[in-house]
């Protein structure tokens, strides 16, 4: 099931960098008190919290790419592999940043990765617009029972 979907939109203008990083934190539709779940935040009005490591390492992300994002317009960059690993502490991903992958994906391309692989973006060298579609997959069983996952 889709548990969240984001609309990336870079343009010439809004072009920002994203440090290396795994994607932790899930959105839902109100928080409780779990075993296992935190540290929560908000986010765009909605909760936002770290679930357990088993959780994400059953998700998965599809990018899907509305325009043609070569390495100069801020491609993704992942470290293969790192997925495999489970969480990384923040003091710890400059050590796995080791071997980069730029992901060059062209209009209509669609992209699959875990939340857990260390992945980033440049800043555009020559920045164009950059629309990406990102959708995030779980599966329902894997939530805590009190939880819900925002977009179900």
């Amino acid at each position: 099931m889709v548990a969240r979907s984001i609309l990336f939109d870079k343009t010439p203008e809004e072009n920002w960098p994203v440090a290396w990083h795994q994607d932790l934190t899930i959105a839902l539709r109100g928080q409780a008190d779990v075993p296992g779940y935190g540290p929560w935040s908000i986010k765009e009005g909605a909760p936002h919290v770290q679930p357990p490591t088993a959780l994400l390492e059953n998700m998965v992300t599809l990018r899907i790419h509305l325009d043609d994002t070569p390495a100069g317009n801020g491609a993704l960059a992942v470290i293969p592999g790192s997925h495999l690993h489970g969480r990384t502490p923040a003091n710890g991903v400059a050590a796995r940043v080791q071997g980069p992958v730029i992901c060059e994906c062209r209009t209509g391309d669609v992209l699959m990765m875990s939340p857990l692989i260390l992945h980033s973006s440049k800043r555009a060298v020559a920045p164009r617009r950059r629309r990406i579609v990102h959708f995030e997959y779980a599966r329902q069983g894997d939530l805590a029972e009190n939880l819900e996952w925002l977009e179900s």
